[in-house]
């Protein structure tokens, strides 16, 4: 009998799996089609696209809906992290950080939370600075997006002040992964996939003015880490 049951659950969540995918199917397209935007024509539309499926695919095999996170936020995030390792396949970066920069993934996705950079170090045995050069390297955000104006929610001088000096990219993918999942996806999604804030609203199912506040909370809370970060 208990084989049975669990027999059926496994049919039952296999079936949940599959709507998942097909009713996502658009969300590949969506990420797809913001990659392209910045990449030279001759990348190969149909391997990313593949890579996208892939990506979706493993999204509706891991996702699990305790750990609160909406399936379509989740997916996002794997969705291009999926096409972003297959471009990563063919770019120049040295096969030491494409090799690190997978290993990091590895150890992200069976993570119910980011981990810090030193507890990346730590799993991967490999030096902290090594983890830093690697996020700094495939580009996890990049500074540039903090010089431009961040309205709709106004930067601090402070915030500003704490990220003049020359491991500032350094600093940022340290500082970004120490926030909270839903904070880092806000910050994330506004500056490195440049969405606006009904855009990051319709990803995340929340309203525009939820986003604005979270946003505003995840520069709080950058300024922060940052500042403890001057501090040591």
């Amino acid at each position: 009998m208990r084989e049975v049951k669990e027999n059926y659950q496994q049919r039952v969540w296999q079936v949940e799996r599959d709507q998942l995918v097909l009713e996502h199917r658009d969300l590949v397209q969506h990420v797809l089609g913001r990659v392209l935007a910045e990449v030279p024509n001759h990348v190969d539309r149909e391997n990313l696209e593949g890579a996208g499926l892939l990506g979706l695919v493993e999204a509706a095999a891991r996702f699990d809906p305790q750990h609160g996170a909406s399936f379509r936020s989740f997916a996002y995030l794997r969705i291009r992290g999926a096409i972003i390792d297959e471009l990563r396949r063919n770019c120049p970066l040295p096969q030491r950080l494409l090799n690190l920069w997978g290993r990091i993934r590895e150890v992200t996705a069976h993570s119910e939370r980011y981990p810090t950079v030193e507890q990346l170090a730590e799993q991967l045995g490999v030096p902290v600075d090594e983890i830093l050069d690697c996020l700094s390297s495939v580009h996890v955000l990049r500074f540039e997006d903090w010089q431009e104006e961040l309205s709709p929610v106004a930067r601090t001088t402070e915030l500003e002040q704490s990220l003049e000096r020359e491991d500032q990219q350094q600093l940022l993918a340290e500082a970004i992964l120490e926030l909270p999942e839903r904070l880092r996806h806000v910050i994330t999604l506004y500056y490195a996939e440049q969405l606006r804030l009904k855009e990051i609203g319709e990803v995340l199912g929340l309203s525009e003015s939820r986003v604005s506040r979270l946003l505003s909370q995840a520069h709080a809370a950058l300024k922060h880490i940052v500042t403890r970060m001057e501090s040591n």
